[in-house]
């Protein structure tokens, strides 16, 4: 025999899967990722102390006017104002959910199965707009209904997303109106 072949025979063969070096690694992989599940999830927590200072969400009130307009769609959360990437997490507001929306003479009901629901009275509706995104959701230009509206001494943006998207635009126009009409009133109220 060759000194090569006789080598060879020799040696015995690795094992093909070494399952101890295997298990180890995926024990590691799923404390990994428990770890920064956990990081995320403390982070979240620790948003919404820093948003303390925001006041209770107010309640819708027990006798409301008839509907001017109702909406079906998604909530995808809220910001502050101007700050389309400033998530607000206290009191659930960055909590996604399906939502119903109702507009009527005392203001926006917004109803969240699985969430906190909340109103938002007349007097602190500021304006709307179709905008493209908002914390965590782009969709294409217009795609989203943003509100915004005063709660404490915060400026909100809310974004919703209509089950039909062309009705957003008469949402828009509507809550515009009706902070239009409340500055008519106001003005005229301080000139008098």
């Amino acid at each position: 025999m060759t000194p090569l072949l006789q080598l060879a025979a020799e040696q015995k063969s690795a094992d093909v899967t070494d399952w101890p070096g295997r298990i180890g690694w995926i024990v590691g992989l799923l404390l990994f990722i428990a770890l920064v599940y956990w990081l995320m999830r403390q982070g979240w927590k620790w948003r919404g102390t820093l948003q303390g200072d925001v006041p209770p969400l107010p309640a819708a009130p027990s006798e409301q006017s008839p509907a001017k307009m109702e909406l079906s769609g998604r909530y995808h959360g809220s910001t502050t104002a101007g700050q389309w990437l400033d998530r607000i997490v206290a009191h659930g507001l960055g909590t996604r959910s399906r939502v119903e929306l109702t507009l009527t003479d005392e203001g926006l009901n917004v109803v969240r199965p699985g969430a906190n629901d909340f109103f938002v009275p007349t007097a602190a509706l500021r304006e709307a707009r179709l905008d493209k995104g908002i914390a965590g959701k782009v969709l294409a230009e217009g795609g989203l209904l943003i509100v915004t509206w005063s709660h404490g001494e915060k400026l909100i943006d809310s974004g919703f997303r209509s089950d039909r998207a062309a009705e957003q635009a008469e949402w828009a126009t509507a809550i515009n109106n009706m902070t239009k009409s409340k500055t008519t009133i106001t003005t005229e109220g301080t000139a008098r």
